[in-house]
């Protein structure tokens, strides 16, 4: 798989530095997407069901929730990377996760059809970046507002952190409250 360098901090806006700096930062981005959606497989899976629908708090989304949020978030940002890459000016309009999450129906969803979906968009991600030609990985593209343009190669460190981000939180908020 290609190497594809962190972007640089005037590359994202400054609220994806919570992101960008959970990915390591050796350039194989494609291999550490592949490799944390298989860690995160079997973690998921080596849980009992009755935790996929826990709730740390009143108005949190459950386990199968945060699943299919990073399974939505990481195929709207593959089309802004592709939008971006391929140089489209038009801007573009934001989302609603938390609309996104209450209509996803992920709670009445199998497990195993969720991972099914999320391993069909990690790798259409994986191929979508390897296949990008190299200088579109710098081209800037405008997100909702000047406040969110970011960078094609950015927005795949977004994806990568954005995930490194719920798993943690899962972990954290999920996991240690409950084991």
């Amino acid at each position: 798989m290609r190497i594809i360098n962190p972007p640089q901090a005037n590359e994202y806006p400054p609220y994806a530095i919570m992101y960008m700096k959970l990915v390591p930062a050796d350039g194989l981005l494609l291999k550490h997407l592949q490799d944390c959606f298989d860690s995160i497989k079997q973690l998921i899976y080596a849980l009992p069901n009755e935790v996929l629908y826990y709730r740390y708090a009143p108005g949190k989304w459950s386990i199968k929730q945060v699943l299919v949020h990073i399974i939505d978030d990481e195929r709207i940002y593959a089309y802004r990377a592709l939008r971006f890459a391929r140089n489209e000016k038009n801007g573009l309009i934001g989302f609603d996760q938390d609309a996104y999450a209450e209509y996803s129906d992920a709670d009445n969803r199998e497990l195993d059809n969720i991972f099914e979906e999320y391993d069909a968009v990690r790798r259409s991600t994986i191929a979508l970046f390897n296949g990008l030609p190299e200088d579109a990985f710098n081209r800037m593209g405008h997100g909702t507002g000047t406040a969110n343009d970011a960078t094609v190669r950015a927005l795949a460190y977004h994806i990568a952190g954005h995930e490194l981000h719920h798993i943690n939180i899962i972990k954290e908020k999920y996991l240690c409250e409950r084991f």
